[in-house]
């Protein structure tokens, strides 16, 4: 199996509100850059965006380190919250699980490929997590100064 790096992030302005999120996958030395615009959204939907791109662009099954300042995602796989809500019929505590789209969009990916998530803070020392926030920022800034 390949090891690759993943570094994702979302943006949004407001939340709801036009969202970007972004997303560096590393290779050996070979870097590629993602980025992608919804324009009503959560910040919560754009980190899930961010993996899902991620993940979804690998072309065979890999072993990835995926870094994230999300907790809501980080925590929802490593603290087993994930397995809770299939195991319950996607309810929380609170309700309903919120992004079920989403979540049902990563399952089959964190199944291909051997997913070890890491959840960094944002907005501090790390070069590719703050790359992936202003890939993020631009692609939410470029589509909402296009609309009309």
């Amino acid at each position: 199996m390949k090891n690759v790096k993943i570094y994702t992030d979302g943006a949004c302005s407001g939340n709801p509100g036009p969202g970007g999120w972004g997303a560096i996958l590393i290779y050996g030395k070979v870097k590629k850059e993602l980025s992608g615009f919804e324009p009503a959204t959560t910040n919560n939907r754009m980190e899930l965006v961010s993996v899902i791109t991620a993940l979804a662009a690998l072309r065979e099954p890999c072993s990835v380190e995926l870094y994230t300042d999300s907790q809501y995602v980080a925590n929802a796989v490593n603290l087993g919250w994930l397995e809770s809500w299939r195991k319950r019929d996607w309810k929380r505590k609170g309700g309903e699980v919120r992004n079920l789209d989403l979540w049902l969009r990563l399952i089959p990916l964190i199944e291909t490929h051997k997913v070890t998530f890491i959840w960094v803070k944002g907005h501090a020392e790390n070069e590719y997590n703050n790359r992936c926030d202003e890939l993020a920022v631009a692609a939410r800034e470029v589509h909402r100064k296009a609309e009309p």
